[in-house]
């Protein structure tokens, strides 16, 4: 099976899914290819990958971005457990300004969410000490970080936690509304 990808209902939002091959021992997934993802239209250049350990079901982390001249596109995926990961378009103008796309990312479907700048983005754990791996195409930087409350009721994301309390940080629990949001983006057509 060759790498898959797949247009969210969010213009730049991709699905990417690599091919997996496997046999009594596991598997092996080459899950990025500078040539790879070029020859199917993903030429971002990343600079910088993190990799988040969250020890709790339930965990919300987001929504977050980084605004120009800093701003990142992430390329998602699941180094164990797995997560709800959501894209929320932040870019004045677009169409679709205020939506959401979210897909549960595992280690069993392999899958990855590619989030261009100008989309906030979050996720919450669907099983204990859940590993988040993403590559940013540029550098952390403190300065320009900012953030949309994760339960905004503008932007209406359905977490699926259920009766489960989320665990949030400080900054998470008092992020703004997307009301309140200047946004730093501005939507540049198709």
């Amino acid at each position: 099976m060759p790498l898959t990808v797949e247009q969210t209902p969010l213009l730049g939002v991709v699905v990417i899914t690599p091919a997996r091959f496997g046999d009594h021992r596991g598997f092996f997934s080459e899950s990025y290819s500078t040539k790879t993802f070029a020859e199917h239209g993903i030429t971002t250049q990343f600079v910088q990958d993190n990799h988040s350990l969250s020890k709790t079901l339930g965990t919300v982390r987001g929504l977050h971005f980084q605004a120009p001249p800093h701003a990142q596109d992430k390329l998602v995926r699941c180094g164990r457990g797995a997560f709800f990961d959501i894209a929320v378009d932040i870019r004045k103008g677009s169409p679709t300004y205020g939506r959401w796309f979210g897909i549960e990312l595992s280690v069993e479907n392999g899958k990855q969410l590619l989030v261009p700048a100008g989309f906030a983005h979050g996720f919450v754990t669907r099983a204990p000490d859940t590993e988040i791996i993403y590559k940013c195409s540029d550098y952390y930087a403190q300065e320009t970080e900012g953030a949309v409350a994760w339960d905004d009721l503008q932007v209406g994301i359905d977490w699926g936690l259920g009766n489960i309390s989320p665990v949030l940080s400080e900054r998470d629990a008092n992020a703004p509304s997307l009301a309140a949001l200047n946004s730093p983006f501005t939507f540049e057509g198709v």
